[in-house]
C-alpha cells in the first residue's frame, strides 16, 4: 500500500511539472485533466488552434485519450477519416478502476506522451 502512495505522489509531482511546462508553451495553465486532453487532441488533429463546437471538443478529448493510451498498446491508429480526423480502434481492454484510479492511469500516460513529444 505504501508503494502505491509513493507512486501517486510521484505522478502528482510530474503532473504539476507538466502543467507548468504547458503554461510556458501555450501561455495559460491548463485547469484540469480535460483541458490537457483538449490540447493533445488539437495537437493530434493538426489543424492548429481554432474554435470548436462542444461536440468537436469531446471528439478531440477522445482522440487524445486514444493517442496517449496507444503508447501502451490499448488503441491502434487506423488512419484519418475523410475530414482528416484520426480514427482509433481499441486493441485491448482498458483496466477498470474507480475514478481516482482512472485519472491516475490517464495522467501517467499523458506524462509519458509529453515526455516523448517535448524533447
Amino acid at each position: 500500500m505504501e508503494e502505491k502512495v509513493v507512486e501517486e505522489k510521484s505522478i502528482d509531482i510530474s503532473w504539476e511539472v507538466l502543467l507548468n511546462q504547458l503554461e510556458v508553451l501555450v501561455g495559460k495553465r491548463p485547469v484540469d485533466l480535460n483541458a490537457v486532453l483538449f490540447l493533445i487532441g488539437v495537437q493530434e488533429l493538426g489543424t492548429g488552434p481554432k474554435r470548436f463546437s462542444k461536440e468537436a471538443k469531446q471528439d478531440l478529448m477522445h482522440i487524445a485519450v486514444c493517442r496517449v493510451l496507444s503508447l501502451s498498446g490499448y488503441y491502434v491508429f487506423e488512419g484519418n477519416d475523410k475530414d482528416g480526423w484520426p480514427q482509433w480502434t481499441l486493441a485491448k481492454p482498458i483496466p477498470q478502476g474507480d475514478l481516482l484510479a482512472q485519472e491516475g492511469f490517464l495522467k501517467q500516460h499523458i506524462i509519458h506522451y509529453f515526455e516523448t513529444q517535448l524533447v
